[in-house]
């Protein structure tokens, strides 16, 4: 999948709006990210824009995302990274604007790599202050809502970066939902351990090659 067709994608599933959201892959010499203030229905597969991580524009005629900064930083922090997804979801971005993320009330939050969803402190869109608070937020997970803006998911590539966008809309979803019934019951730290610990042997196993 390339980025307008994951763009277009995040656009018919409801996780952006407009021209809002931005996604990104690692390339051996940085990253190549999705151009700003464009329609997911206009891009194409020459639409992104090749740059190295200081910022540096390497192809494309386009602007880059605003939000390019935000991609450098995780792309030059964590290795595992190598695609990202940045949308504005409603349910995540409701809980962004309360500041408040998303705890164990339910064992899938585990799917982003630990017992919560965090919420980052609000900074400028488009800022080094909000790379690096998304960085801190993002420590030892694969995503996380971004204070009063969205939420952002990574992943090795882009299909997994946005099933994991949409996992976190879903239990974003299902939390606000839970919440209007009542204070939800939340697992304690010995059960989402061991739910992280299943994670890491669940699903299909890996084909052997050779």
């Amino acid at each position: 999948m390339g980025l307008a067709d994951c763009m277009r994608r995040i656009a018919a599933a409801g996780l952006s709006a407009g021209t809002s959201g931005n996604v990104s892959v690692r390339t051996g010499t940085g990253m190549c990210i999705t151009p700003s203030g464009v329609e997911p229905a206009l891009l194409h597969a020459d639409s992104g824009v090749a740059m190295r991580l200081d910022g540096s524009v390497l192809e494309g005629s386009l602007e880059p995302s605003s939000e390019w900064r935000m991609h450098a930083a995780i792309y030059a922090a964590r290795p595992d990274a190598g695609a990202i997804v940045h949308c504005h979801s409603r349910h995540a971005t409701a809980l962004a604007c309360c500041g408040r993320g998303i705890p164990a009330f339910h064992y899938m939050v585990a799917v982003a790599g630990g017992d919560s969803i965090r919420c980052s402190p609000y900074a400028m869109f488009g800022s080094a202050e909000l790379a690096a608070l998304a960085l801190t937020a993002l420590e030892d997970r694969r995503a996380c809502l971004l204070g009063n803006h969205g939420q952002i998911a990574l992943g090795g590539s882009l299909d997994a970066a946005l099933a994991l966008a949409t996992e976190v809309e879903e239990l974003a979803a299902q939390y606000v939902t839970a919440l209007s019934v009542g204070e939800p019951l939340l697992l304690d730290d010995a059960r989402m351990r061991a739910v992280i610990e299943r994670f890491g042997t669940y699903g299909q196993p890996r084909p052997v090659s050779g």
